[in-house]
């Protein structure tokens, strides 16, 4: 029992940190800043478990006392799954900076639990010594099991649980377990606080399915996938009223969304200076989309083209499938157009591809403000170059500022693409008279020099976009981005 317990607590301490990250998500993000910060505490808070486990097992470890320290940590676990979206809130309202967030969040909801999961691998070591003479191999195997448990426990998070269950309906799994664990250990302590929490576990996972689901016929859903946390809501637009169907996978930004009284309307701004390509290569025939999210762009392109050819790269199935069941997106919707969809990364298509496309439009965002770094670097730039026609242009889209500490990331991507191609432009989506406001920007690039837009056959209803083009010098002060030196989370506003 001592060493099945091992193993179990082992698995709930990385399963638990997995889910931690999605728990997080649509407050801080998942960017490396969070994982480095979830990964620290809990290393820390482990580290304490051992300190204090060991401490109290050389006072005369029981298998009571063992049942309780897992009890509680069970206990811990529910209280996260109870008081994760206040604390979060709060610490996002009140708290300046990514990285204070993070330590503070980790330490609030992950740290206490996985102290007490910590302390039982020296407990349980403690109770299974009889002699001093094989201490060795009682030590080695209670800690071969527990770290065998945390790969379980690691493969098990990520490759089925995190992408079938919710997050808050693992943590009342997760504590279920260690409810029942306790009990097996010592089913004569504390019996009946161990079958009332159980029982309280319970009804709470029942309520929960039940409000999901009312959630979710009033058009609210939200669902961990094998790569984002993503939540879909309808909400109201404040500058005129009308309702939107949105979806976000982090803080701060939409990752898409759709008017309800016009689904092919584009609702985001920036997604309507992707009509750039328009004027820059107005006979586009072959689209290469990276990042499909809501899919609106690629809906909008499917119904105002006669023929075209669409690819869209979109690392994340489960999007796919949102578009089509609450965004309208359907690949076969209109005749004449091709359209492939790609559930891949986008780097390793763009490494795998030999097309000539006329356009390539880059929207990929990992978390928070993070574009992906890999197709932020000088090899992914060439790459892009590589598969553009000879008139084509690459159109990016960036969270940034242009000038000051938030304006990093900017000026590194746009030194990075000035060393491959012959020209790029910029262009400010929100506020083109503030360079020092974090907010959409748009980079065009060519291969050679970019067609002349400013001629008076441009369509009139697109002309309001050049005047958001910044005409100003750049400082390219930030070195350009490598495969090998891409720190696109260092850069983030």
């Amino acid at each position: 029992m001592l060493e099945l317990t091992v193993f179990l607590c082992g698995a709930v301490v990385m399963i638990l940190e997995l889910t931690g990250a999605r728990i997080m998500a649509p407050f801080l993000g998942t960017s490396l800043v969070v994982w480095t910060g979830l990964i620290g505490v809990v290393l820390a808070a482990l580290s304490i478990g051992y300190w204090w486990g060991g401490r109290l097992a050389d006072q005369g470890p029981t298998r009571s006392g063992l049942a309780w320290i897992v009890l509680g940590s069970g206990v811990l676990i529910a209280l996260t799954a109870l008081l994760q979206v206040p604390i979060l809130g709060l610490i996002q309202a009140h708290v300046p900076g990514l990285h204070l967030g993070v330590l503070l969040a980790t330490m609030s909801l992950f740290g206490p639990a996985s102290v007490l999961l910590g302390m039982i691998a020296p407990y349980a070591v403690k109770m299974r010594l009889s002699s001093l003479e094989h201490s060795g191999a009682v030590v080695g195997r209670m800690y071969a099991l527990s770290t065998i448990g945390s790969i379980v426990g690691t493969f098990l998070a990520g490759f089925f649980l995190l992408s079938f269950f919710g997050s808050l309906p693992i943590l009342l799994i997760l504590a279920a377990i260690l409810t029942v664990l306790a009990m097996a250990l010592s089913p004569r302590s504390g019996m009946v606080i161990k079958s009332a929490f159980l029982v309280l576990l319970t009804a709470g996972g029942f309520l929960h399915v039940q409000y999901r689901q009312a959630l979710a016929s009033q058009g609210y859903i939200d669902m961990d996938t094998a790569y984002n946390r993503i939540i879909v809501a309808e909400a109201e637009e404040e500058a005129t009223g009308r309702r939107l169907r949105i979806m976000s996978t982090g803080p701060g930004w939409l990752q898409s969304a759709m008017y309800l009284d016009d689904p092919l309307e584009l609702a985001l701004p920036y997604t309507r200076f992707f009509r750039l390509i328009e004027l820059y290569t107005p006979d586009f025939q072959r689209v290469l989309m990276v990042g499909g999210g809501g899919y609106s762009f690629p809906k909008y392109l499917m119904h105002t083209r006669d023929t075209l050819e669409l690819d869209v790269v979109e690392i994340d199935p489960v999007f796919t499938q949102l578009a089509q069941e609450h965004f309208g997106f359907d690949p076969y919707g209109v005749e004449g157009i091709r359209v492939a969809v790609h559930h891949q990364d986008a780097r390793r298509f763009l490494n795998q591809t030999h097309v000539p496309y006329d356009a390539i439009i880059l929207d990929a965002f990992s978390a928070h403000y993070s574009v992906p770094f890999q197709l932020t670097t000088r090899q992914a730039m060439e790459r892009i170059s590589v598969n553009l026609a000879e008139q084509g242009v690459v159109v990016v889209n960036l969270i940034s500022a242009v000038s000051g500490p938030d304006g990093r990331m900017l000026r590194a991507l746009l030194a990075t693409m000035d060393a491959v191609f012959a020209q790029v432009e910029t262009f400010l989506v929100a506020d083109p008279g503030d360079p020092e406001r974090v907010q959409n920007i748009i980079l065009v690039a060519g291969n050679g020099p970019l067609r002349d837009v400013d001629a008076p056959a441009i369509p009139g209803e697109l002309t309001d976009k050049l005047a958001h083009r910044w005409n100003y010098p750049i400082s390219l002060d930030i070195p350009l981005l490598t495969d090998d030196l891409a720190p696109v989370e260092r850069y983030l506003p």
